[in-house]
């Protein structure tokens, strides 16, 4: 499903919001170094948040200084306050461009709703491809059609479609296909650097990907912290059975998908919320052939996401335990099952 919204091609932007999935994000933060290459030369500010952050950092952006053209770019994460609608309109009617890409389902399904009221100069909402490929895709048919980046540099435009292996690494990804050698490692490499450091680092990577020294401190983090992490679930693990459905609940310290992935894959229609001591999030994920759809899941939660990834918080869940999480979760999944 696809929406797209679009205006006249503006003038060059002198600053740039980016409010992006992240910073341990592969795709949010792909498709904020998109977005910041494109407009090589203007002032870029990102912005990254989890899905419980977003209506903060929406609202948390300036109204445009009187005298610049200011665009606001929201990529791969969507708002559910009224008071973010509000916001982004009156940063609309004060000259900002809004843009708007992503691909979660419950941003789709908002849509649908006609829950989102916002005067975008463009909008691209479909689950077809991650976030960044949307955003990387658009951009590239904009570079075409207006003869370069916003800057006139040839060399800007040069370093923008360098991006394409990034990009398709972080859709690969995202998207759980696995088809492309080293995505899910450069995925669990951005997941371990700190704060922005993986978007930083992506800004200036080359058109092969070649891993930076602190990228390669950052893998090496990663093989020990998947060890650890793992011993953690299994220590933790609780069961409830919803019908056919498995709920299984444990405490992580980080990498819920591979704690996902592992159990989904050995346990069939199963349902996996993960507590992440490092986030304080829930992450929810599922056995491959499982049909609850994880994004109501989250969304009973304040949360949202896909149908078959998600995530939200879950106030003083941090000060409970597994067997809590395994009730709350199999309460939610029951009542999604039976509205499906």
């Amino acid at each position: 499903m696809v929406h797209v919204a679009a205006v006249p091609t503006p003038k060059r932007p002198d600053l740039v919001h980016v409010v992006s999935h992240g910073p341990h994000c592969l795709d949010g933060v792909t498709a904020a170094v998109a977005v910041a290459r494109f407009h090589a030369g203007s002032e870029i500010v990102p912005v990254f948040a989890n899905n419980p952050e977003v209506n903060e950092a929406i609202q948390g952006v300036p109204a445009p200084r009187a005298g610049i053209e200011h665009e606001l770019w929201i990529t791969d994460i969507s708002w559910n306050q009224a008071a973010s609608d509000a916001h982004l309109r009156a940063l609309a009617a004060a000259g900002t461009r809004i843009r708007w890409i992503d691909h979660h389902r419950t941003a789709i399904e908002r849509l649908k709703r006609g829950a989102i009221a916002v005067p975008f100069a463009t909008m691209i909402v479909t689950d077809a491809y991650a976030a960044s490929r949307l955003v990387y895709e658009h951009l590239k048919e904009r570079l075409a059609a207006e003869g370069g980046t916003p800057s006139g540099r040839a060399e800007d435009a040069a370093a923008f479609l360098a991006l394409a292996k990034l990009v398709a690494l972080a859709d690969d990804n995202d998207r759980w296909i696995h088809a492309l050698p080293g995505s899910r490692e450069l995925a669990l490499t951005v997941g371990a650097m700190r704060d922005a450091t993986a978007y930083e680092e992506l800004l200036t990577i080359d058109a092969d990907v070649t891993p930076t020294p602190l990228m390669r401190a950052a893998e090496a983090r990663v093989a020990a912290e998947l060890a650890a992490t793992h011993a953690l679930a299994e220590r933790t693990r609780r069961e409830r059975r919803v019908g056919d459905v498995t709920v299984l609940a444990a405490w992580c310290a980080g990498y819920p998908s591979e704690i996902g992935d592992k159990w989904g894959k050995a346990v069939p229609n199963a349902v996996v919320a993960l507590y992440d001591t490092k986030s304080a999030g829930v992450s929810f994920r599922r056995s491959p052939a499982s049909p609850v759809d994880l994004s109501r899941v989250a969304e009973s939660f304040g949360g949202g996401g896909h149908a078959a990834a998600a995530g939200c918080k879950i106030p003083g869940m941090g000060e409970r335990d597994a067997d809590a999480l395994a009730t709350l979760v199999a309460a939610a999944v029951a009542k999604v099952t039976a509205a499906a």
